[in-house]
């Protein structure tokens, strides 16, 4: 199957694009880590797949509409942590 072909039929299956699928995970993934860890978010992007700090950012805003560092923040103040 051809990559055209593809992102053709994953986008017909799936309604998204192979690329904002891929986008998706990372951004859960980083989300998670986020809740669950107290590691720099260098690392964070660099686990989860992203290329740098400013890659993460811009995903977390189009995704989440929040930046991480804030993400983080509020997760934190919600669970009291």
């Amino acid at each position: 199957m051809s990559p055209c072909k593809f992102a053709r039929v994953f986008l017909r299956d799936t309604g998204t694009t192979p690329a904002r699928f891929v986008e998706c995970l990372r951004v859960e993934a980083a989300r998670r880590r986020l809740e669950d860890s107290h590691d720099k978010l260098e690392k964070v992007a660099t686990d989860c797949g992203f290329g740098s700090i400013q890659s993460l950012r811009r995903s977390f805003l189009r995704l989440l509409h929040v930046p991480p560092n804030d993400y983080r923040h509020r997760f934190t103040d919600l669970t009291g942590n």
